[in-house]
C-alpha cells in the first residue's frame, strides 16, 4: 500500500494512504483523545474532542474522520487545540450526572479519564440544566440510566450497524434528546436481544449490566443452601484485564481459586458442559443428515443468537438444534445427575454461571428450562461483575495460586474451551462427528478453516465419502446476511454455527470494557481467543467424546448420546415471536 508522507507536531511520519489523521498519529506514537468514534461502526465526528490544527485550514478538523494527504502538516497540541478539547469537554459535562463516586464505571470511564486528562475540575464546570434521570430497567439484563449519556451514538452504531437490529436511537430533539426506544417502549417491550453490544462500547455508565452479585453473597450466607458455580470458557481469557493484565492472559487457576474463596461450595467449568454439548448436538447433527432431517442444522449455544432467530427468522426456528446452551445444560445436570448423587434436593442447590455474555441473564428465565422441575440456572453475572465481586471481597486475585476446578463436573476437554471463540463450537463438534461418522482417529484436530474472526467463514469437509458443508457466522448482522442466502436459496449448507457477539464469546457483552484507543486499534477478539487456542493445544485430552467424566455420565446415567433421558434433562424448545 502506499505510504503518505506528512508531519505531525513537526515529526515526519509515514502513513498509508487512506488512514485518517487520528490513524495516523499512532504512527507518530500520539494518542489524540476521542468520545463518539469506533473504527467502522460509529465515525461521525461528532463529539469534536478529537480535534486538531491543520496547516491552511481555517478551523480545528475532527481527526477520526479527516484524512490525509501529501505534505500535510497537523498539530495535536497547540493551545488553541488543548482550549477547544477542554471547552467542549466542559459542555458536555454541564448536563451530566456527576456522581461518579457511585458509578460503577468509576475508574474505568472515558469520559472521567478524559476530564482527569484535559483538567477539568469541579471549579470549571458549567452549571445549568441536568438531564433527567430517567432508569429503563425494563430488559432481563441491563439497566439504562440517561443523565450518564453524552449521546455518543456508540450503543445506537452497534446496534444498528453490527447487529443489524436498532432498537434503540436518539429520540426527540435539541436539549431534550435522548436515546431509547422508538415510541418510547422499554427496551423490555421490544425485539432486544439482550447482547449487550451497546453497553460493551458506552464510555459512560449510561448502560450497565444488571448486577446480581448481592444475591450470591445472599445465599453463600444461607446455611440450607448447596451453592455451585459454573464459568464460561471465555471468562477465563479476559477476567484478567480487570485486574491489569495484558489482553489474552489466560486465568483459569487464578479464576478457581478466587471463586473458592468467594465462598462456593463447588468451583466447576461450564467446558465440562461444552463437551456435554457436543456428544448431543453432533449425534443430533448425524441423525438429521442420515434420516432426512431438517437441514441446514443451526446451533443453539448462544441465547443472544437464539432469541434473535426467533424475533427474525422465526420461520428457521426448526433448523435449530434442539440442544439446550452449555450454561443450561451445566445446570441441568447439577440438579439431576449430581443432586442425586450427593443426595441433594434440586430445590436447596443454588446454581450461578459466570458468563461473557449479558443475554444469559434472560436465558435463564426461558421456558423449558428447568429439567429438575426448578430453573436449571438461577444466577447468571457478567465477567465484569465477577470482577467486581473478587474486589468487594478483597481478595488478592493476582497473588492467588492457581487451583484446579472440583470433580466431576469440572473435567473437560480442548474441543470444550474453545467454545468461546467464533468457529470453535464447529470445530469441536466436526472433531466428534468426523471420528463417529468414519470410525477413524483425525490425523489433525485442527481445523484451520472455521478458526479467525471473520464475519462469515465457509468450509467443505470430505467426510465417509460425503462432501459436508458447513459455515460460521459472528455478530448478528451476519447472521442476517447468511440466512438471507440460506433462505432465498443463493448458498448450501449442513451444519451453522452463528455467534451473537462478533467474534464469538470472547467478545461478549458481558466481558471487560476498554476503551475505543484499545477496541480501535487492538484486536481485542483474536488476542482473547488465542488464549482458548492455547489452553485446547496444551490440553492432553481434545475430543469431547474422550472425555471420562463425560463417559461416565451416560454410563452411569443418560444411556448414550440422543437417548429419551438426554432429550428430556439436556434438550429445549423455541418460541416465534413477533418484531417490535
Amino acid at each position: 500500500m502506499e505510504n503518505i508522507k506528512m508531519k505531525i507536531n513537526g515529526v515526519e511520519v509515514l502513513a498509508p494512504a487512506g488512514s485518517t489523521i487520528l490513524e495516523a498519529a499512532r504512527y507518530a506514537n500520539i494518542e489524540i483523545p476521542t468520545l463518539c468514534f469506533l473504527k467502522e461502526i460509529n465515525e461521525i465526528g461528532a463529539c469534536r474532542i478529537c480535534v486538531v490544527e491543520v496547516k491552511g485550514a481555517k478551523s480545528l478538523v475532527a481527526s477520526c474522520v479527516y484524512p490525509i494527504s501529501e505534505g500535510m502538516e497537523v498539530f495535536t497540541n497547540t493551545k488553541k487545540v488543548l482550549d477547544s478539547r477542554k471547552k467542549t469537554l466542559q459542555l458536555i459535562l454541564s448536563n451530566h450526572n456527576r456522581s461518579c463516586l457511585s458509578c460503577v464505571r468509576s475508574g474505568n470511564c472515558e469520559l472521567q479519564q478524559l476530564a482527569k486528562d484535559l483538567h477539568v475540575d469541579d471549579e470549571s464546570y458549567y452549571d445549568g440544566e441536568k438531564t433527567p434521570s430517567v432508569i429503563d430497567d425494563s430488559a432481563a439484563h441491563m439497566i439504562r440510566d440517561n443523565s450518564k449519556c453524552i449521546l455518543c451514538r456508540r450503543c445506537s452504531a452497534v446496534c444498528d450497524k453490527v447487529q443489524g437490529i436498532g432498537v434503540i436511537g436518539p429520540n426527540q430533539r435539541g436539549f431534550a434528546t435522548n436515546i431509547g426506544s422508538p415510541f418510547g417502549m422499554g427496551l423490555g417491550e421490544t425485539s432486544c436481544v439482550s447482547c449487550g453490544q451497546c453497553i460493551a462500547v458506552c464510555p459512560t455508565g449510561a448502560l450497565t449490566e444488571k448486577d446480581h452479585t448481592d444475591k450470591i453473597l445472599d445465599a453463600i450466607q444461607d446455611p440450607n443452601k448447596h451453592v455451585i458455580v459454573q464459568t464460561a470458557p471465555a471468562v477465563r481469557a479476559a477476567l484478567g484485564e480487570e485486574f491489569g493484565l495484558p489482553i489474552g492472559t489466560g486465568v483459569e487457576g487464578k479464576m478457581a481459586a478466587a471463586l473458592r474463596r468467594i465462598g462456593f461450595d463447588k468451583v466447576f467449568d461450564t467446558d465440562f458442559a461444552a463437551d456435554l454439548t457436543i456428544m448431543e448436538e453432533a449425534t443430533e447433527f448425524l441423525h438429521r443428515v442420515q434420516n432426512g432431517g431438517v437441514l441446514p442444522m443451526i446451533t443453539s449455544c448462544s441465547p443472544g443468537w437464539i432469541k434473535y432467530c426467533e424475533h427474525y427468522f422465526p420461520d428457521m426456528t426448526e433448523n435449530l438444534s434442539s440442544c439446550k446452551s452449555p450454561q443450561q445444560m451445566f445446570g441441568a445436570i447439577a440438579k439431576t445427575y449430581y443432586a442425586e448423587k450427593m443426595g441433594i434436593d434440586p430445590k436447596d442447590i443454588v446454581s450461578v454461571s459466570v458468563m461473557p455474555c449479558t443475554a444469559k441473564k434472560f436465558e435463564i428465565g426461558r421456558d423449558d428450562e428447568n429439567a429438575a422441575g426448578v430453573p436449571d440456572v438461577d444466577i447468571a453475572i457478567t465477567t465484569r461483575e465477577l470482577a467486581r465481586l473478587i474486589k468487594r471481597l478483597g481478595i488478592r486475585f493476582l497473588e492467588l495460586p492457581d487451583e484446579a476446578f472440583d470433580h466431576p463436573l469440572g473435567e473437560a476437554t480442548g474441543a470444550a474451551v474453545i467454545f468461546g471463540a467464533t468457529g470453535g463450537v464447529m470445530e469441536a463438534a466436526l472433531r466428534t462427528a468426523v471420528e463417529t461418522l468414519t470410525g477413524e482417529t483425525l490425523a489433525s484436530l485442527d481445523f484451520h478453516d472455521v478458526r479467525g474472526t471473520k464475519g462469515i467463514k465457509e468450509a467443505t469437509y470430505s467426510v465417509a465419502g460425503m462432501d459436508i458443508k458447513v459455515a460460521v457466522a459472528s455478530g448478528l448482522g451476519n447472521a442476517r446476511e447468511l440466512l438471507t442466502k440460506v433462505k432465498n436459496g443463493e448458498a448450501d449448507y449442513h451444519f451453522i454455527e452463528i455467534m451473537g457477539c462478533p467474534g464469538g464469546c470472547v467478545n461478549g457483552g458481558g466481558q471487560p470494557q476498554q476503551p475505543a484507543s484499545v477496541r480501535n486499534f487492538q484486536d481485542l477478539r483474536g488476542l482473547r481467543a488465542k488464549a482458548l487456542y492455547d489452553l485446547d493445544a496444551a490440553n492432553p485430552i481434545r475430543k469431547s467424546h474422550e472425555n471420562p467424566a463425560i463417559q461416565k455420565l451416560y454410563q452411569e446415567y443418560l444411556g448414550e448420546p440422543g437417548s429419551h433421558k438426554a432429550h428430556e434433562i439436556l434438550h429445549t424448545t423455541y418460541v416465534k415471536r413477533t418484531i417490535n
